[in-house]
């Protein structure tokens, strides 16, 4: 399994309508305070979050990948909608 497959099951629990994963980690490789972790950005629609703020979505990304940061996530860019949002919030 790779590490975006993984990430993706672990993000499950979310019950995600649309999930998207990109791996930046060879723009960032040999940084400062880099331990060896990827970059990853991810963009996620939930019904989950729905009435949520940002950093409560954030939250419950982050308990999803739980044991995954700093070791094996070293950065994470999220985007998080939920799916009540309109399209014109959301990306296409």
């Amino acid at each position: 399994m790779t590490l975006i497959e993984e990430i993706r099951s672990k993000l499950a629990v979310l019950e995600p309508s649309h999930i998207e994963i990109r791996d930046d980690s060879a723009l960032h490789k040999g940084h400062a305070g880099n331990t060896g972790g990827g970059h990853f950005q991810l963009t996620i629609i939930s019904a989950q979050f729905k009435g949520l703020s940002q950093v409560m979505r954030h939250r419950q990304i982050y308990s999803a990948l739980s044991g995954m940061i700093p070791t094996r996530i070293h950065a994470l860019s999220i985007q998080a909608y939920s799916s009540d949002e309109t399209s014109e919030e959301t990306p296409d």
